[in-house]
């Protein structure tokens, strides 16, 4: 069996321990080393190319983030593909960055040895990422687009739940709902609520598919049933799971105008 070389950048020893320990437990694997800081780290995967890297983000030196830049201007300069790399941190805030530099997974301490497993079996059987290649989950809608902006549609969204952080396809997205800071993400059945203003999903939703009824309220049309008008002669707009949101005067007006 051709055994994955796999680096931990671990600056807690108590954390390091436990995933060499797991690491050597899988026979998919063959642990190679073990370092402490971000710049240890650089290092070692400059020299020993693994398959395969477990990296904190907050680490002494460079944080792990950074690391993966460097790696990712390494691949850049010379063509060849980046590691696999899966992060193990105790901060959430960082994922959309750390998908967007190609990592394969990110995981949230503390996580269960099968959480492990299953994070580095998804990462053996993906394929090496290029660094020419896009963001690899099309994520970077969670920041506001630019008047003008001429980004790519959102195809994938991050979202969090029961400690996992993991993408659901937009085409799935069946609405959402925000107020000033948070965006509730709806998608079979479930709600999500990620940090991220609706404003700035706003203009990375692809117009033929999704309908910002309201300052709050962005649509799935694939997803709506019908649209009624109220008394007020707003349109009333019924989901295909019950939800009925009320659409604004000005956006009621286009879709009249639209119908006729």
């Amino acid at each position: 069996m051709n055994r994955t070389t796999t680096l931990i950048a671990e600056d807690e020893p108590l954390a390091s321990e436990g995933l060499a320990g797991w690491v050597r437990q899988m026979p998919q694997l063959e642990l190679v080393a073990c370092v402490a800081d971000g710049t240890s780290a650089l290092q070692a995967i400059r020299q020993q190319r693994p398959g395969l890297v477990l990296m904190d983000i907050h680490m002494p030196g460079l944080s792990g983030l950074q690391v993966l830049r460097a790696l990712a201007d390494d691949a850049a300069a010379s063509g060849e593909p980046l590691p696999r790399v899966i992060f193990t941190t105790a901060f959430d805030e960082h994922a959309l960055t750390a998908f967007e530099l190609h990592a394969v997974d990110y995981l949230l301490k503390p996580f269960a040895q099968e959480r492990f497993v299953e994070a580095v079996q998804h990462a053996l059987l993906a394929p090496p990422a290029s660094a020419s290649e896009g963001p690899g989950l099309a994520l970077q809608a969670a920041q506001p687009a630019q008047p003008g902006s001429t980004a790519e549609p959102l195809t994938r969204v991050l979202v969090r739940d029961q400690g996992k952080i993991f993408p659901v396809q937009v085409g799935a997205i069946e609405y959402l709902r925000s107020d000033t800071k948070y965006t509730a993400i709806v998608s079979q059945g479930r709600s999500y609520l990620v940090r991220v203003p609706i404003t700035s999903f706003e203009m990375r939703l692809d117009a033929a598919h999704f309908l910002k009824i309201s300052r709050s309220c962005i649509v799935n049309l694939d997803f709506v049933v019908a649209m009624t008008p109220d008394e007020s002669s707003q349109f009333v707009v019924q989901m295909r799971d019950g939800t009925r949101v009320t659409a604004s005067r000005e956006v009621s007006r286009q879709l009249r105008a639209d119908s006729l």
